[in-house]
């Protein structure tokens, strides 16, 4: 005890849906589209919509694919609940209680209605992380060392090594599985975008498919997670439960996305060649080059000759 009171201490808290991390590949991918709006007037005609379209859809499947990999809303769930506050301590407090799930970790909120009761300001959100470069349980011993509420020991309690809930190990590495995935699925976008520019359109609405494919396994990995039973979050009468969340969502809209786009650019192909060459630019330059390849200068001393 600090002057009769426990020892709640200030620490830095990662928010439970955007870190630094999002945030800077957030404003990445902003730089590079305020880029190219300051060029796009110099494009003429209909051709200015034709690169709008392709290179916005393009920077939004690629910030998705990098930013769902740092946010903590793959699996989220909340409560309302009277419950104890503090070890040793009757005192009951109405709070929000949130679970975070992200793939390389927790986040815990607990949040007052209202924030100020029991003399003290309700609103906490820790991070647990389970990425193979962290100790969860040093985590969980670091907050037990400062004093956390317990409504947030008890539900990261959940989730360690030791729990009889069994939950740790299958959470981690359906998490790192799905990282990596999802990490490929960036390589195929920047490659499809190579021969997109090359140009190859056929290679690169396959490499599309293949940025959709891996994106959704990525999702089947994380889903594994769900096989698992799940330990029962229980605050008096009312019980935690957890549902996919935004991030999960959103990576399936951007890969059934990247399949659409494939499977259009693959199809126009084989069905619609001029079509296709008309919507990335390509009929234009090819049919000059035509121009060029059939203007046959003659001799006619060499003519008469031969």
């Amino acid at each position: 005890l600090f002057d009769g009171i426990y020892p709640f201490y200030p620490q830095q808290r990662k928010v439970s849906v955007f870190d630094v991390s999002t945030i800077i590949v957030i404003v990445v991918f902003l730089t590079f589209a305020c880029s190219f709006l300051l060029i796009i007037p110099g494009i003429r005609g209909r051709a200015r919509l034709y690169w709008t379209l392709r290179v916005l859809l393009s920077l939004v499947v690629g910030v998705v694919i990098i930013a769902v990999q740092f946010t903590g809303d793959w699996e989220t769930g909340w409560v309302k609940a009277n419950t104890s506050y503090k070890s040793f301590s009757r005192a009951l407090v109405n709070a929000d209680i949130g679970l975070h799930v992200g793939l390389s970790g927790v986040n815990i909120t607990l949040m007052g209605n209202p924030v100020n009761q029991v003399n003290e300001t309700i609103n906490y959100n820790e991070h647990f992380a389970w990425s193979f470069d962290a100790d969860y349980d040093h985590s969980y011993s670091e907050g037990l060392e400062r004093g956390l509420p317990s409504p947030i020991l008890y539900v990261a309690e959940k989730f360690t090594t030791q729990s009889p809930c069994g939950v740790h190990r299958q959470y981690r590495i359906s998490g790192h599985y799905a990282s990596a995935t999802l990490w490929v699925a960036f390589c195929t976008w920047l490659i499809s975008n190579i021969l997109f520019s090359m140009p190859v359109l056929v290679y690169g609405g396959y490499m599309l498919l293949v940025t959709g494919a891996f994106m959704i396994f990525s999702l089947l990995s994380f889903s594994t997670v769900r096989n698992s039973p799940m330990c029962p979050i229980q605050f008096g009468t009312t019980a935690l439960r957890t549902g996919y969340g935004g991030s999960f969502w959103l990576t399936l809209a951007i890969g059934l996305l990247c399949f659409v786009a494939g499977i259009t650019v693959v199809a126009l192909h084989y069905f619609n060649l001029d079509l296709l060459k008309t919507f990335f630019e390509l009929r234009k330059d090819n049919a000059e080059e035509y121009q060029e390849m059939t203007e046959v200068y003659v001799n006619p001393h060499v003519s008469k000759g031969l």
